[in-house]
């Protein structure tokens, strides 16, 4: 079952009534400026941190405002969600919070680190559900398990409800830069942080570069924005959990398609190094997925001598086993 509030593509106002409701559970997380990436690009750069957010990631704006809108008389059937880790937990917290069951689906191949924060945050709100290799594989599982219960479904990505509670990370942005932005650097996956992003700097920002970065391995924005049309891809590099899917959502790459001024892709080696560099910078510990950003700045470093710069962290929650793979990965060359 379907459940909508917003239905059209948000508008501002839309946006900042999300970002009103969504105070007395959404950290207002830092925008840090990095002076060692600042010196390193001879630009302003400045870091805006989700991976400080509740959940430890962005993905609990969209899911708790999609979920906390849900009418008292439909909550006692449920909802249903499909992720790959950051969506979960926001979903998990949510419910938790209302008072409403859930069942997750997730891949198998989810960190064990994910998996327990979704635990900890849903409690006894929540079953999870571990079927298939990838995201995709654990969505299509998770619309049948749907359909058959008559459940309401949470999307992680591609409903307008989720892309207006994901675009007051950018709304953040704005009200704490200060001054102009000339770049704005997004991590993507499904492109629900970006489509918000494009619909919040399309009215307050216009004159902002908005770039978004995909791992090599999962272009899907990046191969549908050459086409200009929504692309599947058939086999994906799942090595960027929470940032590779086979397909973006259609309202997302609607947006997107206009709205994103460069798609780039980031190696999974260079990611390594990105994450070890925002480490010993900062004693960062970010997700391969919240590195993305930082990554790009290499790729666009030409672009931005003496511009301002945000790149949106979107992450942290890392699976502190995989170091010795990020570590070695990170040293091997391209």
């Amino acid at each position: 079952m379907e459940f909508n509030k917003l239905i059209t593509v948000p508008s501002l106002s839309d946006i900042k009534i999300v970002a009103d409701q969504l105070k007395s559970v959404v950290k207002q997380t830092p925008l840090e400026f990095s002076v060692a990436l600042s010196n390193r690009y001879g630009a302003q750069v400045f870091l805006k941190r989700e991976d400080l957010q509740t959940v430890r990631s962005y993905k609990i704006r969209g899911a708790y405002f999609k979920i906390s809108n849900i009418p008292e008389s439909l909550r006692p059937q449920g909802i249903v969600a499909a992720s790959a880790g950051n969506h979960a937990q926001g979903v998990a917290f949510a419910c938790a919070k209302k008072k409403i069951q859930g069942n997750i689906f997730m891949p198998k191949s989810t960190p064990i680190q994910k998996l327990e924060a979704v635990r900890f945050f849903g409690r006894e709100y929540i079953r999870i559900n571990l079927v298939g290799e990838t995201y995709d594989e654990a969505f299509d599982a998770a619309r049948k398990f749907c359909s058959a219960n008559k459940a309401i479904f949470i999307p992680p990505f591609d409903d307008h409800d989720i892309i207006a509670g994901q675009a007051t990370v950018t709304l953040e942005i704005i009200e704490q830069m200060g001054q102009h932005l000339d770049y704005l650097l997004v991590p993507v996956g499904g492109g629900g942080l970006a489509a918000g992003a494009s619909l919040v700097l399309r009215e307050l920002s216009p004159d902002t570069k908005l770039v978004g970065l995909e791992p090599f391995g999962a272009p899907s924005m990046s191969k549908s924005i050459q086409a200009r049309e929504l692309t599947h891809l058939n086999e994906i590099d799942k090595f960027v959990d929470g940032a590779s899917v086979k397909q973006v959502g259609a309202h997302n790459f609607a947006i997107c398609l206009n709205g994103i001024d460069q798609m780039l892709t980031v190696d999974k080696n260079h990611l390594c190094q990105t994450m070890l560099t925002l480490y010993a910078m900062k004693g960062m510990i970010v997700e391969p997925a919240g590195a993305l950003s930082v990554a790009g700045l290499d790729l666009i470093q030409d672009q931005i001598k003496n511009k301002v710069v945000v790149c949106i962290i979107s992450g942290g929650n890392f699976d502190p086993q995989r170091f010795p793979e990020i570590t070695q990965l990170a040293h091997t060359n391209s």
